[in-house]
């Protein structure tokens, strides 16, 4: 039987979006962006330091209405920027309100130095769920963009084969 796989992400400044793309069109799956309903400027000076409160508060911000269940999927890759070590304020809410249980779940992230516990907070989040792989992606595109995108295409068609 074929996986169904849906790839979720939040990304402010294009990092994320760029990996969850290379992701989705490596292993043909469907993709989710999310969005909340009051998003921080991404051009913002102050971009960082809000993001990082709102991530160290545990914010769950109100998100964008979309029509994609998580819930239909066997397979999600899930990936957020690192805000103060840990995943996004978009992401927080997108797990309080998705039933994800006996998924097999592979998370990616993309920052600009430390990932602190960023997929350990999220492994927390989704107890019940077989996590089948990580990968984090630093200043992606300051270095090596179409080096890191190819590492992307590779290590999701890696997971899947393994699945």
């Amino acid at each position: 039987m074929e996986n169904k796989i849906l790839v979720v992400y939040y990304s402010l400044e294009g990092n994320t979006k760029l990996i969850a793309e290379a992701v989705s069109k490596a292993v043909s799956g469907d993709i989710l962006q999310i969005k909340p309903e009051k998003d921080i400027n991404p051009k913002s000076k102050m971009r960082y330091l809000i993001g990082g409160k709102k991530s160290i508060t545990k914010e769950k911000p109100e998100l964008m209405p979309y029509d994609v269940k998580a819930e239909d999927y066997d397979v999600l890759f899930i990936g957020t920027p690192v805000w103060a070590g840990n995943f996004t304020p978009a992401i927080r809410s997108f797990f309080a309100k998705t039933n994800l249980k006996s998924k097999k779940i592979a998370l990616f992230n993309c920052s600009g130095g430390n990932s602190g516990k960023t997929f350990e907070n999220m492994k927390s989040e989704l107890e019940g769920n077989d996590f089948v792989g990580e990968i984090e992606f630093k200043n992606l595109l300051k270095n090596d963009t179409e080096k890191n995108i190819e590492k992307a295409k590779k290590w999701a068609e890696d997971v899947c084969k393994k699945l």
